[in-house]
């Protein structure tokens, strides 16, 4: 990730953090160890201090062997951290410009290890990154990790204090209608309503030995009022802002009353409002016109995505804008795999398992991890610009923005002058830290340059040996070099 030869042009990031050491192994070095691996994951360098000028430069170890037997043997004590999630590769000596200094690599922890935390105390002992700083993570951040380290998804919880009265009898009949259009003659077709509830996994025999609602069956067909019961901070939210000079132009909120409020019925009256905002040329079948498109496909794709992946105990509810130019959705909680590994398919870790079960049934969603490359292959296929995922901390939040304009004609998230460029050069190498992989299109987007001159200054990096690259033409990425 870091050239060395060239850590002055570096900065202290979301993933770099440097401490001079020549103290011996720092205090701080836990905080550090603990955020980067419930964050993003990071570098933490060891005899290298940062200037006034936010640049990097390195300070001889007098010592180095010494710090880094030092620091295997604390983190392999429990007392100290609560998990050890380094291997030997991740720890190693460089020798930088005569300077001899120390180089952590850790990686963002696997779901089953959050919390990491140290000093034997998760409550105070538990970090994450944000910026150049570690900050000690609420009890509400906490308490998201260990509902995400179970092996079971939330949803499959059987909510015992809870009848089968919460579900909304519309809701269940529209849904087993539409299970019929989409598996005519399914063997559970001829069921009761609770014994389908059971079988589909919205309902559970609880701790008395009576059936009762899991949470995937009150959030999928529950009524709003029964919902926020289990989770507080439910809320649904749905604007279509294609008027700037209205704060939205319609809108649909789970809390009106005039509807179910519940998961399902709200991905059918927002889709059927995004739907009207795609314009696509239609298909022919033979001497059918085919309305569904694989945009269409793409946009149901992405909304199951957000529902399923939502954390419902999360802050700020879930929130759909819908705009001429680009669609957005933004749900509480945090990817559960590494975003790259979600981009590139093959593997689905959603945080409400049941609740994708039950639209699989319907023809909604994936379950191989190969929905979001198809959402991107979609897009790129239509010409528009890539999607992107963003994520935020505290609270956590994942936000999926789908443009519907061409590549190069939005506006981009930073404005900066083209008479700097250093802090250009500056800028894609803080893009490509936290991005591991990127296109130049995406860089070009991100600093507000045409993708040309940032190809220009990309082959300088290159040249350097700052940053490489792989794949060829539309499929080019970049790197910067480990």
């Amino acid at each position: 990730m870091i050239e060395f030869t060239k850590l002055e042009q570096y900065r202290e990031n979301n993933r770099i953090e440097a401490k001079k050491a020549l103290g011996g192994l720092p205090h701080s070095i836990w905080e550090t160890y603990s955020a980067f691996a419930n964050t993003l994951g990071g570098i933490i360098l060891l005899g290298v201090e940062e200037y006034a000028d936010k640049s990097l430069h390195t300070v001889d170890l007098p010592d180095p062997e010494k710090l880094v037997k030092e620091f295997w043997d604390m983190i392999n004590n429990p007392n100290k951290a609560s998990v050890n999630i380094l291997s030997s590769k991740d720890v190693s000596i460089h020798e930088v410009n005569g300077d001899h200094i120390v180089v952590i690599t850790v990686p963002r922890a696997d779901r089953s290890y959050k919390p990491v935390y140290v000093d034997g105390n998760p409550v105070s002992g538990t970090y994450r990154r944000n910026g150049e700083g570690d900050y000690k993570c609420t009890s509400e951040e906490l308490h998201a990790m260990y509902r995400d380290a179970s092996v079971k998804t939330q949803d499959m919880l059987v909510l015992n204090e809870m009848g089968m009265d919460v579900f909304n009898s519309e809701s269940l009949r529209a849904y087993r209608q539409r299970m019929r259009l989409s598996r005519p003659g399914h063997v559970w077709d001829t069921l009761e309503d609770e014994d389908f509830l059971v079988k589909m996994g919205a309902a559970g025999i609880g701790e008395d030995g009576k059936r009762h609602p899991t949470a995937a069956g009150l959030l999928m067909f529950g009524n709003e009022y029964e919902i926020v019961r289990e989770y507080p901070q439910y809320f649904l939210d749905y604007r279509e802002e294609y008027d700037d000079t209205h704060r939205w132009t319609d809108r649909i909120i789970s809390s009106s009353g005039d509807w179910s409020g519940n998961v399902f019925d709200f991905f059918y009256r927002v889709y059927n409002r995004l739907q009207l905002n795609v314009k696509v040329p239609f298909t022919m079948d033979g001497l059918y016109r085919v309305d569904d498109t694989p945009v269409h496909q793409a946009i149901r794709e992405a909304l199951a995505n957000c529902l399923v992946n939502a954390d419902y105990y999360g802050r700020q509810g879930l929130v759909i804008i819908n705009k001429r130019e680009a669609i957005t959705m933004s749900n509480p909680g945090i990817f559960r795999i590494e975003i790259d590994a979600a981009k590139s398919g093959g593997v689905s870790d959603p945080r409400n398992g049941a609740m994708l079960k039950m639209f699989n049934m319907i023809d909604v969603g994936e379950r191989a991890g190969s929905g979001i490359p198809n959402i991107f292959r979609v897009w790129r296929d239509q010409g528009w610009a890539e999607p992107t995922f963003t994520q935020s901390f505290d609270p956590d939040r994942t936000v999926l923005s789908l443009p519907l304009s061409p590549m190069g004609s939005g506006k981009s998230a930073i404005k900066i002058g083209d008479k700097n460029k250093t802090a250009k050069r500056q800028l894609i190498i803080e893009y490509l830290t936290v991005h591991p992989d990127a296109k130049s299109a995406e860089i070009a987007e991100y600093i507000d340059l045409k993708p040309s001159r940032v190809r220009d200054y990309l082959l300088e990096l290159i040249k350097e040996n700052i940053v490489i690259t792989s794949g060829g033409n539309k499929n080019r990425t970049y790197r910067l070099k480990s």
